[in-house]
C-alpha cells in the first residue's frame, strides 16, 4: 500500500499531511491510514498539537475519491462513509489539540475532515470552500452536515449546502468556518509557529487538551452534565505537575515553565 498520509513531528507538533496530489482525494486505503495517524498522533508524547494539512499547493483535499466510489456496491459506500465517519470522531475526541492547515482548495469531504480539527487557518488565495455535494444529488455524509450546522447554525448551514456554495477564505472566516487566514508565502511555517503556541513550555499542553475535551463533549450534554465534566477534567488538572508550575509562577510573579506534565 502505498503511503496516503504521512506523520512527522516538528517541535512537538504532529503534521499529518494527506498525500494523493493533485486533489488529495480520500479512498479506503488513505482513511485507514488516516486514522492510524490520528491513534499514532493521540498515544505519542512527543506530540502535543497535530497540524493537518495536504500535499502541494492546490488542494487540502477535495473530499472522497469520487472515481472509487463509482465502482462500489452500494453496501461498500455506506461502509466507507461509517468507517471515515469513526476516523473523523477519532479526531474530534481525541484530547489533543487539532489545527488543520487549508494550504489549497477545501471542498466536500475536504472540509468535512477540516470540520473534525480544532481550529481551522487558511491560506489567503488558497481556493475554494465548501460542501457542494448536492451536485452530485447526495448530501455531506461524512459529518458535514453535523458539524457545519454546529459552526455556523442551522439555517445558513442549510443554505451553503443546499445551494452548494463555495467561498473564499476571508468570507469562510467572516461565516466562523476558518479561525485564521494567513497570506500564502512560507503558510505551513507560519502555521507550524501559530501551533507552537500551544506547545511546552508555553502552554500547559494539557489543560489545552481538556479545555477541547471540555467543548466538545460536553456541548452534546446538558448544561449540568457538562459542568459535571467541567468539574472532573479541573480535579484532573489540580493533580498534575503544571498546574502546580502555573500557580507558583503566578505567585512568584515569573513566567511558567509548563512541561506537559
Amino acid at each position: 500500500m502505498s503511503e496516503l498520509v504521512q506523520y512527522r513531528v516538528e517541535g512537538g507538533v504532529a503534521v499529518i499531511t494527506l498525500c494523493d496530489p493533485p486533489a488529495n482525494t480520500y479512498s479506503y486505503e488513505m482513511m485507514r491510514q488516516l486514522d492510524d495517524a490520528i491513534l499514532k498522533f493521540r498515544m505519542d508524547e512527543e506530540a502535543h498539537v497535530a497540524v493537518v494539512t495536504g500535499a502541494g499547493e492546490k488542494f487540502f483535499c477535495a473530499g472522497a475519491n469520487i472515481g472509487m466510489l463509482s465502482k462500489v456496491t452500494p453496501a461498500f459506500k455506506y461502509a466507507f462513509c461509517l468507517h471515515a465517519n469513526e476516523t473523523l470522531c477519532r479526531l474530534e475526541q481525541t484530547p489533543k489539540l487539532a489545527i488543520a492547515a487549508l494550504n489549497g482548495h477545501c471542498v466536500g469531504g475536504g472540509l468535512e475532515v477540516a470540520l473534525a480539527c480544532d481550529l481551522r487557518i487558511a491560506r489567503k488565495g488558497g481556493g475554494k470552500i465548501g460542501l457542494p455535494e448536492v451536485t452530485l444529488g447526495v448530501l455531506p455524509g461524512t459529518g458535514g452536515t453535523q458539524r457545519l450546522a454546529r459552526t455556523v447554525g442551522k439555517s445558513r448551514a442549510i443554505e451553503l449546502m443546499a445551494t452548494a456554495r463555495t467561498m473564499e477564505a476571508e468570507e469562510a472566516r467572516q461565516l466562523g468556518i476558518v479561525n485564521q487566514v494567513f497570506e500564502g508565502e512560507n503558510f505551513l511555517v507560519k502555521v507550524l509557529e501559530y501551533a507552537r503556541q500551544f506547545v511546552p513550555p508555553a502552554k500547559a499542553a494539557g489543560a489545552v487538551g481538556r479545555i477541547k475535551r471540555a467543548v466538545q463533549s460536553g456541548a452534546e450534554m446538558s448544561l449540568g452534565d457538562g459542568l459535571a465534566l467541567e468539574r472532573e477534567l479541573q480535579q484532573l488538572l489540580f493533580q498534575a505537575a503544571d498546574a502546580a508550575e502555573g500557580l507558583a509562577a503566578y505567585v512568584e510573579k515569573r513566567p511558567p515553565k509548563f512541561t506537559g506534565r
